[in-house]
């Protein structure tokens, strides 16, 4: 391995003083040239982190950092103070420009260090935070430390300063709910140069899809990779999808899996894309969605306004295999592979994907039902749960708060009565 990246990745270490980590950190204490840091898959207490901190402070050349699952069986209380150390020692890096702190537990009691830093380490330019159960409370104070960064990015460049733009977020897997859409809404209107967000499996519901789309994402003009897979659009949020597709010309790679556009949403996305405001597009993932036959239609006749459209993936939808627009899509691809070079007919960059759990075609009157109720009721639906979360958070520092008196007044108490006996503090 290169001597500019350093690596205990997947050893199981359970290093909980510095004295644990020393001999393991060695190496890197004595490398200069270093530019990535892997810890990932160990678990750091809060001794070995406080000694591993002074030593990062020291690799200036450091660009990437992946802390991802390094906290494993650690209590609640440890791993604030644990975070904080590594994440102060990174703020000092200047060329650091990517963190990984997936699958590490950052719900509400745990998450003031991480916001800590986000809201303040201007060079960075990829966050990686994917299953970290964030809830929508927690995810309110990220999406809020990102639209901080925004504003000190933007300071800084008014300085004169070269500053990238943030340009990826993945962060999947964390239950951001509609409570939080509101708060990445203003994130990502405010990182406007953004260019890859992966936010799966989310429990996002249509409100929340349609806020976010309309307040946030239609200002990313720069977005190539979006993938929302695994939450719950509507016909509604689908809509949504095609009212705001337009504003990405550089788009590549467009995931929307498991995402139930339904069947009208379905049509209305799909015809959107023939208005040929997508020409870089390659890839599109639209699997159990309720597409109908009237959707694959329209992506069909969009074909001609898709010249780099590539690979397509349309199982668990509703139509069937040998539909005439199905047959029109696995020609035109299967003739852009050929023109590609590609030989591989089963190549998974190409083509379309399995077609073998087809749904009947219905139409669904529970898909109109909706469409007409949905409308109209996004920013109150979005407003009121993100009110719910923010006073979730006020809870919690009211709480934190009213701690920290009882235990000054314990220690004042504590000093009253040391001062009448002959027992001195340390």
């Amino acid at each position: 391995m290169s001597d500019k990246i350093f690596s205990l990745e997947g050893k199981s270490l359970k290093l909980d003083t510095a004295e644990d980590i020393e001999p393991h950190i060695k190496a890197l204490k004595e490398n200069e040239n270093v530019e990535e840091v892997r810890f990932l898959g160990n678990t750091l207490g809060i001794g070995a982190s406080e000694a591993l901190a002074q030593v990062l402070e020291t690799k200036k050349k450091l660009q990437v950092a992946n802390f991802a699952d390094v906290f494993t069986g650690r209590l609640l209380s440890e791993i604030p103070q644990a975070l904080s150390a590594l994440l102060t020692s990174l703020l000092t890096l200047p060329n650091l420009y990517t963190v990984n702190l997936s699958d590490n537990a950052f719900g509400l009691n745990t998450q003031a260090p991480l916001v800590d830093f986000l809201s303040q380490h201007v060079p960075l330019r990829h966050l990686i935070l994917n299953n970290n159960g964030l809830g929508p409370a927690a995810g309110v104070l990220i999406a809020d430390a990102l639209t901080a960064l925004a504003e000190k990015k933007a300071a800084a460049r008014k300085e004169g300063k070269d500053v990238p733009n943030l340009e990826t977020v993945i962060c999947g897997r964390n239950r951001l709910e509609n409570g939080s859409m509101a708060a990445w809404a203003k994130a990502y209107a405010a990182h406007t140069g953004i260019k890859e967000v992966k936010m799966v499996q989310n429990g996002i519901r249509p409100e929340g899809i349609t806020h976010i789309l309309n307040h946030g994402f239609v200002h990313s003009t720069k977005i190539e990779t979006l993938d929302f897979q695994d939450n719950t659009f509507m016909a509604v949020g689908a809509k949504a999808l095609a009212n705001v597709v337009g504003n990405w010309p550089e788009i590549k790679d467009l995931g929307m899996g498991d995402c139930l556009l339904k069947g009208r949403g379905g049509i209305a996305f799909l015809s959107a894309l023939q208005k040929g405001k997508n020409p870089k597009l390659e890839i599109l993932r639209l699997e159990y969605n309720e597409i109908n036959a009237k959707g694959v239609a329209g992506l069909a006749e969009a074909l001609p306004h898709l010249p780099a459209l590539r690979r397509v993936e349309l199982n668990g939808n509703k139509f069937d295999a040998e539909d005439p627009s199905i047959e029109k899509l696995r020609e035109e691809l299967g003739k852009r592979r050929k023109a590609a070079g590609v030989e591989d007919e089963d190549d998974e960059n190409w083509g379309l994907g399995d077609l073998d759990e087809l749904e009947s075609d219905e139409e669904d009157k529970e898909d109109e039902d909706e469409a007409k109720a949905g409308s109209g009721a996004e920013n109150e639906g979005v407003d009121a749960q993100e009110r719910a979360a923010r006073d979730i958070i006020a809870d919690q520092q009211a709480e934190e708060a009213n701690v920290a008196q009882k235990s000054d007044k314990d220690v004042d108490a504590l000093a009253d009565a040391l001062a009448k006996t002959d027992i001195k503090p340390n």
